[in-house]
C-alpha cells in the first residue's frame, strides 16, 4: 500500500516563484495547501496568485501578516489580532471554510513557542482549524538538497504533511525532480492532511495544545518557518 505525502507552501505568494509552483502542480495533478503571508497579499498581483490557486482547487491557509516572531514568544498582547485576524481579513472569500492557520514555527520546531495564550483564545472563538507539520525538508537553506532529506522524512512517516516555501530561495526549481522520484517510488499525494498534525479543528481541541501554548514570552530574531 502507497505511503501519502501532503504538499503545503509557506510564506507566498510571491510573483516570482508561485506562478512556477502552480504551473507545476498543475501539471501533475496535485493539489496543495498555501499557507499564504498577509503581508504578500498587498499587492494586486499577489492577491491575484492566490485567487488563482483556489480557483485551481487548492487550499489557502494563513501563515500570520509578518513571520517575524512567534507568537508565543511576542510581548505584544494585541499580536493574535494583528497576525491572525489581519490576515484571515486579507485572505477573506478564497479561505479554506475550515479556516486554516499555521503558526510560525522559528525554524520548524514545535514547541511552546508557537501561540500565546491570547492567540490559542483567538483560535478557539473565531473556529480555526490548526495545522502543523512532521516534515520540514528546510528547502529554504538548502535549495538543491532538500529534494532528498524529504524524501528520507516521508520514508519514515506512515503519513508525510511536508513543508515547501514559495518564495525567492531557488528551492522550486527542483520540485519536479521531488515529484517525479517521490511518485517513482509508489508515494502517493493528497490534499487532506494527517489527523496528528491537527491539533485542533474549527475552534475545538482534539489533540493536547499545552505542549504549543507559552505561559511567558519573550522577543525573538526573526527566523524562517
Amino acid at each position: 500500500m502507497s505511503r501519502p505525502i501532503t504538499l503545503t507552501f509557506d510564506n507566498g505568494p510571491t510573483t516570482t516563484v508561485t506562478p512556477h509552483v502552480l504551473d507545476v502542480l498543475a501539471r501533475y495533478g496535485i493539489r496543495a495547501t498555501f499557507f499564504v503571508l498577509g503581508q504578500n497579499l498587498m499587492s494586486r498581483e499577489t492577491m491575484a496568485l492566490a485567487q488563482l490557486a483556489a480557483e485551481q482547487g487548492h487550499w489557502i491557509g494563513n501563515h500570520t501578516y509578518t513571520h517575524d516572531v512567534p507568537l508565543g514568544e511576542t510581548t505584544d498582547p494585541d499580536a493574535p489580532l494583528k497576525e491572525i485576524g489581519r490576515t484571515q481579513d486579507l485572505i477573506g472569500r478564497i479561505a479554506h471554510p475550515d479556516r486554516l492557520f499555521r503558526p510560525f514555527g522559528g525554524g520548524g520546531v514545535l514547541g511552546t513557542h508557537l501561540l500565546s495564550p491570547e492567540a490559542f483564545e483567538l483560535l478557539k472563538t473565531n473556529r480555526y482549524t490548526c495545522v502543523f507539520w512532521n516534515s520540514i525538508p528546510r528547502d529554504w537553506e538548502d535549495p538543491d538538497g532538500w529534494v532528498e532529506t524529504a524524501l528520507a522524512q516521508a520514508r519514515r512517516l506512515e503519513w508525510a504533511l511536508t513543508v515547501l516555501h514559495d518564495y525567492e530561495t531557488g528551492a522550486m526549481r527542483n520540485l519536479e525532480a521531488y515529484l517525479d522520484k517521490a511518485l517513482a517510488e509508489g508515494f502517493t499525494f493528497r490534499q487532506e492532511f494527517p489527523p496528528d498534525c491537527v491539533p485542533m479543528v474549527r475552534g475545538r481541541p482534539v489533540l493536547p495544545m499545552e505542549a504549543f501554548i507559552a505561559t511567558s514570552r519573550t522577543t525573538l530574531s526573526p527566523q524562517e518557518t
